[in-house]
């Protein structure tokens, strides 16, 4: 009976530290947000959502793919959240704006916020990332 108490409380103890590796914060997040929304109250929210997020996971990677209508959250002259994002570049968020939807809209990337990368297809670069293991989320109502 001792050595069957003694046995377990030894793989108890062995297992502790495996257990202790599966904690959230040592894995790497890689999260992608689908902005597709001109809605000015979606691009606040998403903003907070984004800061809510590195608050828990400072080390998440995090990219938000804006497409279609939602362009003016990346536009100089219309982005109603252009401090946001400033900062949340600074913390590494990488916010991609689609080539394909600039050219529908007539736009360069001059009149893009100075944090924008670009990608050719927005939706393509979504399919890339899921393809990659990144979560996905759709940003909006």
């Amino acid at each position: 009976m001792k050595n069957t108490l003694s046995t377990l409380l030894c793989l108890f103890f062995l297992a502790s530290p495996m257990l202790a590796q599966t904690n959230s914060s040592v894995k790497q997040h890689r999260i992608v947000f689908h902005l597709a929304s001109a809605d000015t109250v979606v691009h606040h929210t998403l903003t907070r959502q984004l800061n809510n997020l590195l608050d828990v996971w400072p080390t998440a990677k995090i990219e938000v793919v804006i497409h279609a209508w939602a362009l003016g959250f990346m536009r100089q002259d219309q982005s109603v959240v252009k401090s946001e994002i400033q900062a949340l570049a600074e913390k590494g968020i990488v916010f991609a704006v689609c080539e394909n939807s600039m050219r529908r809209s007539k736009l360069t990337k001059e009149q893009m916020l100075k944090q924008s990368s670009f990608v050719p297809v927005g939706l393509a670069e979504l399919v890339m990332k899921q393809e990659d293991g990144w979560s996905y989320i759709k940003a909006g109502y």
